[in-house]
Order: C-alpha cells, then sequence, then structure tokens
C-alpha cells in the first residue's frame, strides 16, 4: 500500500562557522544524545586538525572527502516472482551526502587509538586522497552494482 503523499523535506539551517548546510548536517549525524555543542566541537576540532596537517584550505577537504566517499550507483532488492532480484540503481543526491556521511563516521568509530577529532580528520584526509575504509565502501557498493547489471532492467 502506497502513501498518499510525502512529507516535506525538513530545512537544515548552515552551520555558524563555514555556513554550509553540509557539515552542518555532519555535526548532526556525529551528534549523540541531543549533545549537539559537543558534536559542533568535535568536528570543528577535526576540519582545524586538518587545516593544520594539509596546509590547504580545509572545506575543500572536507567537501571532496564528501563527494569521493559518495556512491553514485547501488543496489536494491526487487520481488519478482518469488525471485529477489538486486536492482542496481543510481543514488539519489540526497541520499549520496547521507550514505557518505554514515560511511566515513563508522570508518572513523572503527579507527583504534586518539581521540575522536583526530581519526575523523585522518579519515575525512584520508577520503580525500581516495584511500580509507570508507572508499572501500563505497567501491564495494559499486562492484555489487556492476555485478548485478544484467538485471537493470527490473526498474524498481
Amino acid at each position: 500500500m502506497a502513501r498518499r503523499n510525502r512529507p516535506e523535506k525538513f530545512e537544515i539551517p548552515p552551520d555558524v562557522r563555514y555556513n554550509s548546510v553540509h557539515v552542518q548536517s555532519f555535526i548532526n549525524r556525529v551528534m549523540e544524545r541531543g549533545k549537539k555543542s559537543t558534536a559542533a566541537r568535535l568536528v570543528y576540532d577535526a576540519i582545524d586538525l586538518i587545516g593544520e596537517r594539509t596546509k590547504k584550505d580545509p572545506m575543500e577537504v572536507f567537501e571532496q572527502a564528501i563527494k569521493n566517499v559518495s556512491p553514485v550507483m547501488e543496489v536494491k532488492p526487487r520481488r519478482v516472482g518469488g525471485a529477489t532480484y538486486q536492482v542496481p540503481m543510481e543514488v539519489p543526491a540526497p541520499r549520496r551526502f547521507a550514505l557518505a556521511t554514515r560511511w566515513i563516521l563508522q570508518a572513523t568509530v572503527a579507527r583504534s587509538g586518539k581521540s575522536f577529532s583526530e581519526k575523523l580528520a585522518d579519515e575525512l584526509m584520508d577520503a580525500a586522497n581516495n584511500a580509507g575504509a570508507a572508499i572501500r565502501k563505497r567501491e564495494e557498493t559499486h562492484k555489487m552494482a556492476e555485478a548485478n547489471r544484467a538485471f537493470s532492467h527490473y526498474r524498481v
């Protein structure tokens, strides 16, 4: 049973320091138990660390990392007469960003030692250089989509 109408998208205001909606929604993703000020501090510390270490504009590194981790294709299950096929689909822009942030944060938490800010800075720098666990996750997703190209005629 399909829904009649979709709820309207919630507008996220841009963050204070960089005036970027992406940074703000990244902060919201980092946040645990409603502690936004703590999440903001962690993300800003990580961005400052990136600036110190790379001697480049940290926002460019952040945007590049998100862009590199964002998947273009993914597979979605589709049932056709008792069989479930993994159908490759293009990923819409909002979901691309959501998946990229999720994978970057999962890879950050999985790293060992150091503070969260340092781990996040390292993961973002790796992602900007097309390395690291989050990039591996994107590659896996693309491989799955490539492997299931035969089922692409079953559009979801």
